[in-house]
């Protein structure tokens, strides 16, 4: 999987209510009730205060008529993105093992 570098990925909550949502004219409070979650963990979703877990991921997908892998997958390039910018340089810093194996050979 490809970090992208040039800008941050969308936020699933971002895409939740952007993409499916409004689109389909349902609020935050229909999908609670129709995925059997409090209204919280939605408004939190949506509000990029919480991620997908993988609870939510199922229940999206069952009710939306896609895939847990979909939900799990834009919270995990959100996840790997925001910790490559949290720690990015202490990760530039690191030497690859075959870039070990090189310097030991010369």
């Amino acid at each position: 999987m490809k970090i992208p570098q040039y800008r941050p990925p969308t936020h699933p909550g971002e895409i939740l209510l952007l993409d499916f949502l409004e689109p389909l004219g349902l609020t935050q409070q229909d999908l609670a009730n129709n995925i059997h979650v409090p209204y919280q963990r939605v408004n939190e979703l949506v509000n990029g205060k919480r991620g997908v877990t993988p609870s939510t991921a199922l229940r999206l997908s069952k009710f939306f008529g896609n895939s847990p892998e979909f939900w799990l997958n834009l919270q995990q390039n959100w996840q790997l993105y925001q910790a490559l910018k949290e720690e990015e340089e202490e990760i530039n810093a690191i030497v690859t093992y075959a870039g070990r194996e090189e310097e030991r050979s010369a």
